[in-house]
């Protein structure tokens, strides 16, 4: 069989030529020339076919609808339900963070009740099959296969024998037609294409797994997220801590839902309680606050410790764990503008308990509170849990799902919520409104 022919693309500008360059030609930029497989226009409408339509009521009833569940409560919840046949998935993380072994343990799950193939392209089968020892993994219908080559996989998936395959990871795999190192942005979209195109074929749930670079975002071009159906995240310490699946994406199901994960020596184990197991250690000091988070649609209590020091250099140091540094720093400057606290020769450190990465608004309120609790010697007075967004001016500003933030408070023994106003509706019982930082500050902090 005739290779295809391929060309090259400029990324920036379009121009196309027959062999590869550094520098594009025509706009001058570097390295944007891209691999691509060329097929002429007249060629695909003359090998084409007339598409067959049908009615959306006749479509949305067939077999593609129907989902697999992959025997973990927590993940179905983040897929929406479970895996739908014939999707494609992409899930993420970093290195060592725990995805190929969720990944064997799902497999494992599935394979109970369905056909599974699980291809590796980092492992032999030897390293899988030690995994899969490790983690108890022995489903009658889990089969595993080792290979980089994506036009085998497509071949593979495109049978339909297999109810779920999972390609880890879609780094490693390469097309026949394309010349480019495996990893490579061509590499990478047009084996892509190619699996996606076998997983519809196929009526196949896929799932494939990503790289990420070192700031954390998915590896390989732009085009890999926008292909795929649904894009899960897997966050976390890689030492220790929780492990966070979050849906960055999903065509079937919600973005807001959340799975919670600590890893043991069977695998990773969704966390029941993780509000629990968070304080299960806290010692009430100055500098410790306990805040009222939200992990998708689930509330989670987690602690904030400050630690407020006078610095010994010229230049104050900022220091933050799990929590935005540049956040940080607008609500120092916020504080000192605000209120009486002066904070320009002290160094500040946040640390967020339990590896857990915080990017809602809501923690501002709890991070203003350890900060002027530690710079000052202060505690709490009362048992309390604290949220809400703190504004440039100091004010304290409404945050989304309140009712649930205070349930999950008075389920773990607190006896107060401190938040902000409540403008329309009854106030909830355990709840001090405030209105701004300063105000919040005096109110509730207190000798020890």
């Amino acid at each position: 069989m005739k290779k295809p022919a391929s060309r090259f693309v400029c990324s920036s500008c379009g121009a196309q030529t027959a062999t590869w360059s550094g520098k594009c030609y025509s706009c001058g930029e570097w390295n944007t020339l891209q691999e691509e497989l060329n097929v002429a226009a007249s060629e695909v409408i003359k090998n084409g076919r007339e598409l067959k339509a049908a009615t959306v009521r006749t479509v949305a009833t067939k077999d593609g609808a129907r989902r697999v569940a992959t025997g973990l409560t927590d993940v179905d919840t983040v897929l929406g339900g479970g895996l739908v046949a014939g999707s494609v998935n992409l899930i993420a993380g970093e290195p060592g963070i725990g995805k190929s072994t969720l990944l064997l343990q799902i497999a494992h799950a599935v394979g109970l009740k369905h056909s599974v193939l699980y291809i590796s392209g980092e492992e032999s089968a030897h390293q899988l099959g030690l995994r899969a020892e490790r983690l108890k993994a022995d489903a009658k219908q889990l089969m595993v296969a080792t290979s980089n080559s994506a036009d085998d996989t497509a071949a593979t998936i495109a049978t339909g024998q297999y109810d779920l395959v999972i390609v880890d990871s879609i780094q490693t795999m390469s097309c026949q037609a394309i010349s480019s190192a495996p990893g490579s942005v061509s590499q990478i979209t047009n084996s892509t294409h190619l699996l996606t195109a076998a997983a519809k074929q196929g009526n196949t749930a896929l799932i494939i797994v990503g790289h990420v670079t070192k700031e954390g975002s998915i590896a390989g071009p732009k085009i890999l997220e926008h292909l795929v159906d649904v894009v899960l995240q897997l966050e976390g310490d890689r030492y220790g801590g929780f492990k966070v699946l979050r849906g960055v994406k999903n065509r079937y199901g919600s973005t807001n839902e959340v799975a919670i994960f600590e890893m043991q020596d069977k695998g990773l184990v969704a966390v029941k309680n993780p509000s629990a197991a968070l304080l299960a250690e806290r010692q009430v000091s100055d500098g410790s606050v306990v805040l009222a988070t939200m992990e998708g649609s689930r509330p989670i209590l987690v602690e904030v410790q400050a630690l407020v020091n006078k610095t010994s250099y010229g230049y104050p140091k900022r220091t933050a764990s799990g929590i935005d540094l540049n956040r940080v720093n607008l609500l120092v400057a916020m504080l000192e503008r605000r209120t009486s606290l002066s904070l320009s020769d002290q160094d500040i450190f946040i640390n967020i308990v339990g590896g857990l990465r915080l990017t809602e608004p809501a923690a501002d309120l709890a991070i203003c509170m350890a900060i002027g609790s530690a710079a000052r010697g202060l505690q709490l007075k009362q048992n309390a849990v604290v949220f809400g967004e703190v504004g440039l001016s100091g004010e304290v500003r409404h945050v989304p799902h309140i009712e649930k933030r205070i349930e999950e408070a008075k389920k773990l023994g607190f006896d107060a919520v401190i938040g902000p106003v409540i403008r329309t509706g009854k106030k909830p019982a355990l709840l001090y409104s405030v209105s701004d930082v300063r105000t919040a500050l005096n109110q509730f902090l207190e000798k020890e």
